[in-house]
């Protein structure tokens, strides 16, 4: 039976700026997250693509990717995602056929097809392109096209990228991104940790119509669960307020990502938007080690899931760090 120990376990990043920190501190404290999961044995360390929003510094995902490669020695890195209506296929073949050609057998592309930011932000981003919207399946076959082998006479070519080998993941909250996963025979990562409505009816129909590929034989299950773990349960879930702020200021227009922790979120917000919080934070993980062990190992046993991709974002610094070794403690009970 699946449970904490025998799933993998990897890390969600969003670079998130701490207050009075600048933006090389943040980079600096991703690097050392990195380095610190990979100690304690985290499968992998992703990276999220967004844009114009105050406190999140990895807009330039492919860029930090490789600022984490290069100081990492084990642990996979890559994007949890890259939202590829955002880019041409051909740039992103580049990109990561350089970051392969660097680091190899060491990188992920995770793929989504969310702008990552808001209306107008996504306008700027994509230009003229901005009223066209591909097809998302059919730019992850451009995207395959341009990986496999160049043949004679190909007029665009990946260079690098041709021929070069990146494990590729489907990242969604939807059903379409199930189905689509599903007929691509690419491994699925439901977002979790921050839209949970539809997740086990999507690993349903993913396990159900899932078509075997040639990298892929069975399908793979991976769950974005957001956990805070503390040394007690108590300061665990007093931790965790912080996210619930984020949150709370994310539905009431207030981008404002990284707010102190507080003894009372009854004081802040009121019963409508605690109900719409909790559903987006359906699946927030609070508690000490045995507490977290206990909760992930229900979340595995009922949704089969293969491996979680874990989100961990305190208000400090060095209460995340904790927060991933306790995880990894949990594990080990």
């Amino acid at each position: 039976m699946k449970n904490l120990s025998t799933a993998k376990i990897s890390v969600l990043d969003l670079a998130k700026v701490a207050d009075g920190k600048t933006l090389a501190d943040t980079y600096s404290h991703s690097k050392q997250l990195a380095q610190h999961v990979e100690k304690l044995g985290y499968t992998r360390f992703w990276l999220a693509e967004h844009h114009n929003i105050e406190g999140i510094a990895s807009a330039a995902t492919s860029i930090l990717i490789g600022y984490i490669a290069e100081h990492t020695k084990t642990i996979r890195v890559g994007s949890g995602g890259i939202m590829l209506p955002n880019h041409s296929p051909l740039i992103i073949a580049e990109q990561f056929g350089t970051l392969e050609s660097l680091y190899p057998g060491r990188i992920d592309l995770g793929l989504g097809r969310a702008p990552g930011t808001d209306q107008q932000t996504m306008r700027a981003l994509r230009g003229r392109n901005a009223g066209y919207e591909d097809d998302f399946g059919d730019l992850i076959e451009e995207l395959n096209f341009l990986f496999a082998p160049a043949e004679p006479g190909q007029k665009i070519k990946a260079v690098p990228g041709a021929g070069i080998k990146v494990p590729k993941y489907i990242l969604g909250s939807s059903l379409y991104s199930a189905q689509l996963a599903a007929r691509m025979g690419l491994p699925y990562a439901f977002a979790g940790h921050f839209a949970p409505a539809m997740m086990m009816q999507a690993f349903d129909i993913y396990r159900s119509m899932f078509q075997p590929s040639q990298d892929h034989k069975e399908p793979y299950v991976m769950m974005g669960v957001p956990v805070v773990a503390a040394d007690t349960d108590e300061k665990a879930k007093y931790l965790a307020t912080s996210i619930q702020q984020a949150f709370l200021g994310i539905i009431k227009g207030n981008r404002k990502l990284n707010s102190p922790p507080v003894d009372d979120m009854d004081k802040i917000w009121n019963p409508m938007e605690r109900e719409h919080v909790q559903s987006m934070l359906g699946m927030l993980v609070t508690g000490s080690p045995r507490t977290v062990r206990e909760k992930l190992d229900k979340f595995i046993e009922a949704t089969g899931a293969d491996e979680l991709i874990i989100t961990s974002d305190t208000y400090l610094p060095e209460d995340r760090m904790r927060s991933y070794e306790l995880i990894a403690e949990a594990r080990r009970l």
